[in-house]
């Protein structure tokens, strides 16, 4: 089962590349097996002479096409970056500060059910620093 798998994987286009990883490796598209077994337009077209010349010419322009790939892929990094920015609210605390501290599963007490807070506190900035400190 599992090469049926990587063969779906790498035939199929990725959004932030914009190719396949078959076509960025071999610089062709990848004819799918069932176009072997029962011929297509594209299967009976191709003669070896023009299949040749055609592989020739992708594997010229193959450094072209990789480069835009990994503009391409820079350009989705870089939008991805703008968008959690304006989202992300950064907060800087300081000596002195009161805050919540997240009460997780592990630090809880033994016999805390469901409805025991989340939160533990207000706790002073410095106690806690001192506290992650010593750990």
């Amino acid at each position: 089962m599992l090469p049926g798998i990587l063969w779906a994987y790498r035939t199929t286009a990725k959004t932030g590349v914009g190719e396949t990883p078959f076509s960025l490796v071999y610089g062709a598209e990848a004819l799918i097996p069932v176009e072997i077994g029962k011929p297509s337009t594209r299967y009976t077209q191709a003669t070896e002479e023009s299949n040749e010349e055609e592989m020739r010419i992708n594997l010229d322009l193959l450094e072209e096409r990789r480069d835009a790939a990994l503009i391409r892929m820079a350009a989705q990094k870089q939008t991805i970056e703008r968008y959690y920015n304006q989202k992300a609210h950064l907060r800087y605390f300081n000596i002195g500060d009161f805050i919540l501290k997240k009460v997780f599963q592990s630090t809880k007490a033994v016999n805390a059910g469901k409805l025991s807070p989340n939160w533990e506190g207000p706790i002073e900035f410095e106690a806690l620093l001192e506290r992650v400190c010593m750990s």
